[in-house]
């Protein structure tokens, strides 16, 4: 069995816990800001539903990765989890945890935290560099007029 790790990120996000929330259940809207830029997002498809799947197709400079996940938690606006596999990983069989929970900060911010557990050990500098980065993203995105 791999070894494996966790890495936490949190961001307070210029917008209410429920329009942060609804951000990750939008394909046209994670398109935008899922994955770290230069990489592009190609293709989401998010059937929003416990036991439903998220799939991302990614171009990562050339390379095409195909990330897939099943929705086991969605309780809206406060917490979605779903698995994560990496069509590009050593053993793409392998699945990882993410866990995403909005905490409102005053009344029009959020305490956006993301819990990505059971990674490849030798995935940790390149998902923790990468979150922090995608919430970047969103962030820049929730403050467009």
């Amino acid at each position: 069995m791999t070894d494996t790790v966790t890495v936490v990120v949190q961001r307070v996000m210029p917008a209410t816990p429920g329009e942060v929330f609804d951000e990750w259940l939008d394909p046209e809207s994670l398109q935008e800001w899922m994955c770290p830029h230069p990489v592009r997002v190609v293709e989401v498809t998010v059937d929003a539903r416990v036991g439903g799947t998220v799939r991302f197709d990614v171009d990562n400079s050339g390379t095409r990765v195909l990330i897939s996940g099943q929705f086991l938690a969605i309780e809206r606006p406060h917490l979605l989890r779903f698995t994560w596999s990496n069509s590009n990983w050593d053993d793409p069989t392998q699945a990882s945890v993410v866990n995403v929970t909005f905490e409102p900060v005053g009344s029009e911010e959020t305490l956006m935290s993301i819990e990505h557990s059971l990674l490849p050990s030798t995935e940790f500098e390149s998902f923790h560099s990468g979150w922090i980065a995608t919430f970047d993203q969103l962030a820049g995105k929730l403050t467009r007029p």
